[in-house]
């Protein structure tokens, strides 16, 4: 896996406990054109949504991994005022079992850190991006270790597929059911994510906060 290194938060003048948040995106050649520019649009969206939060901006934590080429890890763990990805370009094909190892293994490493330097920390999300489905060897391990993970609370991992993405496939990742992106239509998907990581962010680490439905006539999601 290729790494951009960043320099990590100093928990001394932020000791506010953390909403750890990973972004697990598709960059594969499928994803050229408008998909990837409306993808770009969103993310920048998100950001700014959370920086405009004062508590937000100090409790949420996104770190991005994409897969296309290669998995990249392009932005570590960090606040919004550290969140800066380079615009995303699509290649390559779908490494989606390795790219979800790679996310399970930093945010593994992350809660380490967190109780080293005695942080509290809330049920971490891994949030999937795709237009397809896996096509690298071992993918169907990852997933295995994938559902286990989230059963066990270790992480909640929710999927999103973009036109044609294999559903029957992303079901095997996550015991909740995949949702299907309307149209275009990032930019409401990165709202209606910062906020409910704002809402998480304001409520205590051990709530069980109810989240905004995205199923609905106007919203940007539908269930295939």
């Amino acid at each position: 896996m290729e790494q951009i290194p960043f320099g990590t938060n100093d928990f001394a003048e932020n000791p506010e406990p953390r909403v750890p948040c990973i972004l697990v995106l598709d960059v594969s050649g499928s994803m050229a054109g408008n998909p990837i520019t409306q993808l770009n649009e969103g993310i920048r969206v998100f950001r700014d949504e959370l920086a405009a939060d004062s508590l937000a901006s100090k409790r949420v934590e996104v770190a991005i991994i994409t897969f296309g080429e290669d998995v990249v890890l392009v932005n570590d763990f960090s606040t919004a005022e550290g969140l800066n990805p380079p615009s995303l370009t699509p290649s390559g094909m779908t490494p989606m079992g390795k790219a979800i190892d790679t996310a399970m293994a930093i945010l593994e490493q992350r809660k380490r850190t967190y109780r080293e330097n005695s942080i509290a920390y809330y049920r971490p999300w891994i949030f999937l991006i795709t237009d397809g489905g896996p096509n690298d060897p071992g993918w169907e391990q990852a997933a295995q270790r994938s559902m286990e993970g989230d059963r066990s609370k270790a992480f909640a991992l929710f999927a999103v597929g973009v036109d044609n993405a294999q559903y029957d496939t992303l079901r095997q990742f996550t015991p909740r059911e995949p949702l299907a992106l309307k149209g275009m239509r990032f930019r409401d998907l990165f709202l209606w994510l910062s906020s409910s990581l704002k809402s998480v962010s304001r409520s205590n680490p051990s709530d069980d906060v109810p989240l905004v439905n995205p199923v609905t006539p106007t919203g940007w999601a539908a269930i295939v």
